[in-house]
């Protein structure tokens, strides 16, 4: 089942696609520049089912690298404590990339396995630091490991270091143990807060640096609140305090950096996929974003966004239907 988490995770690797590649160096021992072109694949799989109807498996990535060499890569993002079962799904889901990409040559099919790893959000002291395949055919046995990355295993200062920004929404589940502590106690609630503050600084200084830029700030921040308000439900003081610091407001002139920002990947997205649309995509994502702030009315952000009111009034109208069907 689909959690915010999923979501968070699908949605930052969409977006700010060039932040999942520090984290394959780090699972992987790669040594990509972040110079490549990321090509993601439909994330939807159907597996046969005898005498049933098909069974449809939603992974959460599925996608290739073009380096020096062209690697593909599926990683799952799992929220719940690993109990097995995490396996036989991996499995499916790298069975059918596999398959869905199998190529027939005079009689001979020829099946490309993704390099796979679990990113677990959550984890206890005996989880290992890998999963194995062992696939016994016919023609001999094969086996290999699948790495798993322990997001609470990582310090502040870890994910900074090693660039491993895509982790930043989840930061907030190395503290979970203590959420009732910090619920009470409100000196130990400004203490979270400040090391949030923190974060927030940091990833300032990253934009000056020109090493992200706005859209990818706005990105991690507007998640990192999606995700404590989340993980914090059952906990006012940790939910208002932190939660509500990360969502920030969007004000009018950050909308037009962030705007630029991401016309400007929109259109280097698009060279493959046609200008226009990765433009017009870009605009309405930004306008989206906007509408959920609530901050600026439908006509400032058609300015803004250079998209016609009809269509800002389109997407608000969708949005509120959207949120209607999940409440």
């Amino acid at each position: 089942m689909a959690t915010i988490y999923d979501g968070a995770f699908r949605t930052i690797l969409n977006d700010c696609r060039k932040l999942i590649i520090p984290v394959i160096n780090e699972i992987f021992g790669e040594s990509f520049t972040g110079e490549e072109e990321i090509q993601f694949f439909p994330n939807e799989h159907f597996i046969d089912q005898k005498d049933e109807a098909d069974k449809e498996r939603i992974t959460d990535t599925n996608f290739t690298v073009l380096g020096k060499t062209q690697k593909k890569y599926h990683i799952e993002c799992e929220s719940s404590l690993p109990d097995g079962k995490i396996m036989i799904r991996l499995f499916e889901y790298d069975a059918q990339i596999a398959l869905d990409e199998g190529e027939v040559t005079e009689e001979t099919l020829t099946v490309t396995f993704p390099n796979t790893a679990v990113l677990y959000l959550r984890s206890y002291r005996k989880t290992p630091d890998k999963m194995k395949y062992v696939i016994v055919t016919p023609g001999g046995t094969v086996q290999y490991d699948i790495p798993i990355m322990k997001v609470q295993t990582y310090s502040l200062d870890d994910l900074f270091e090693k660039r491993l920004l895509l982790l930043i929404p989840f930061y907030i589940f190395s503290h979970e143990s203590n959420f009732p502590e910090y619920n009470s106690n409100e000196q130990k609630l400004k203490e979270l807060k400040a090391e949030y503050q923190v974060i927030l600084e940091r990833l300032d200084v990253l934009e000056q640096q020109e090493i992200i830029g706005a859209f990818d700030k706005r990105t991690i921040i507007e998640l990192s609140g999606d995700v404590i308000r989340e993980i914090a439900k059952k906990y006012d003081n940790v939910q208002k305090g932190v939660g509500d610091m990360m969502s920030g407001a969007l004000i009018e002139t950050e909308a037009r950096t962030i705007l630029n920002q991401g016309i400007s990947q929109g259109i280097s997205q698009g060279i493959s996929q046609g200008i226009k649309q990765g433009v017009n995509e870009t605009k309405k994502k930004t306008a989206l974003i906007m509408l959920q702030d609530g901050e600026l009315s439908i006509e400032k952000i058609a300015i803004y966004t250079d998209l016609e009111i009809a269509e800002v009034e389109q997407l608000a109208e969708t949005q509120t239907m959207q949120g209607s069907k999940k409440s």
